[in-house]
């Protein structure tokens, strides 16, 4: 990697944006932060963030949060002992355009960890303003997949964030894009792996948010327990490698050591391997194609290992397969798809749609749904995600007054 990476990035107070910056911390020298972005609920931790990596602006969702933002800058500096003028505070942009002004500001990289469909404008923004876009928020391909690919100005502009991907990146390099068979992606299986469909009428909310693996939000492990996590990631897969859905596997691997793999025509099949840990993906994304060294530990070689690899049960989890046919019929079915999954989670989580209510109800509303044709705009993806939710809703309320 030829000089100091400067980089933005958003979504820098959640779950991808804090390791990020453990990356960074851990690498001096090799990356500048010049920007960062968030909604607004922590406005503290933004502005820590802020000043620590000394960045020249600071974008916030929630407009009301500026004056928060700057109360929290000086409290910051006060803490650390800094007389007013001993700092210059960062500009600050604020509103619902932030993330998307953020995304074309001057840098090298932009990371992507925006929640949700929030995400798609800014990453259509730092594409077509030629940046390198390392994609942690799924929904841009997933419901954006055909405006996503037409911003793209150059190949390798966007690196996958995710492991699972991130795997798949790292194995197509051992081959040429003919010499492809088949994509395999892993799954951890969440908390319901070892059960049945007809084990699974009556699980509650408690039990599906007890990974055995993974420390994530509500809604990805919930998604993780139905599967649809990994029905998002086969649409995101197809959208990054241009793979068909007919040579894209799922397989159960509850250990989550080997992150996807990647069979060749020859019969060959690569793998990568390394312990859980979301860092060594962030640090691949913001170093790629170079390497950033310890970015996280490696597999222990001096230890016994046994890692587990079964076929999907896809009558206990039909999400994946669901999630295929919604890609194969285009026409933004995995934007409705994605968002009637998560008006579906809410509904499980307040214990008015039993779980398998979840992927049942999303079914539901993907066979009413009407041509939406493929989306030319954002506002058109947002309009299609607005009746998918709506849809959710009103079978979800009739599902309750008939139970």
């Amino acid at each position: 990697m030829a000089g100091m990476r400067e980089l933005v990035l958003l979504g820098s107070t959640g779950s991808i944006g804090t390791q990020a910056i453990d990356v960074i911390r851990r690498n001096p020298g090799k990356f500048r932060v010049v920007g960062l972005g968030a909604g607004g609920g922590n406005v503290a931790l933004l502005a820590t963030q802020a000043l620590e990596l000394g960045v020249d602006v600071v974008g916030v969702a929630a407009s009301s949060a500026v004056q928060d933002l700057q109360l929290a800058f000086y409290a910051e500096a006060q803490q650390r002992g800094w007389a007013t003028g001993d700092f210059k505070l960062p500009k600050i942009v604020a509103g619902p355009e932030a993330m998307t002004e953020l995304a074309q500001w001057p840098c090298d990289v932009v990371l992507n960890g925006v929640v949700g469909s929030l995400g798609l404008a800014p990453t259509l923004a730092a594409l077509r303003s030629g940046r390198t876009l390392a994609l942690a928020n799924k929904e841009s391909l997933v419901a954006g997949g055909p405006l996503v690919k037409a911003a793209v100005q150059r190949p390798g502009q966007i690196v996958p964030v995710d492991s699972e991907h991130s795997a798949l990146a790292q194995c197509l390099r051992g081959g040429s894009e003919r010499e492809v068979r088949r994509l395999v992606l892993t799954a951890s299986g969440g908390a319901f792996r070892d059960r049945r469909r007809s084990e699974l009428s009556n699980v509650t909310p408690e039990e599906a948010l007890k990974h055995p693996t993974w420390d994530m939000g509500p809604v990805v492990t919930i998604n993780s327990a139905t599967m649809v996590n990994k029905g998002l990631e086969v649409i995101e897969a197809h959208e990054l490698f241009d793979v068909a859905y007919d040579d894209i596997e799922v397989t159960v691997h509850p250990q989550s050591v080997l992150h996807s793999l990647v069979e060749f025509t020859d019969g060959s099949t690569l793998a990568q391997a390394s312990p859980p840990d979301m860092r060594l993906p962030i640090a691949l994304a913001l170093g790629w194609p170079d390497r950033v060294p310890e970015a996280a530990p490696a597999v222990d070689w001096t230890l016994a290992h046994n890692w587990e690899l079964r076929p999907l049960d896809n009558d206990a989890f039909p999400a994946v397969e669901l999630a295929k046919a919604a890609g194969r019929a285009g026409n933004c079915r995995p934007a409705l798809y994605n968002a009637a999954n998560e008006e579906c989670v809410a509904a499980f989580m307040a214990g008015r749609l039993p779980f398998l209510g979840i992927v049942d109800t999303v079914s539901a509303v993907l066979a009413a749904a009407p041509d939406f044709g493929e989306p030319s705009t954002v506002e058109a993806v947002l309009a299609a995600e607005t009746w998918a939710r709506a849809q959710a809703q009103r079978m979800i309320a009739t599902a309750a007054e008939g139970a």
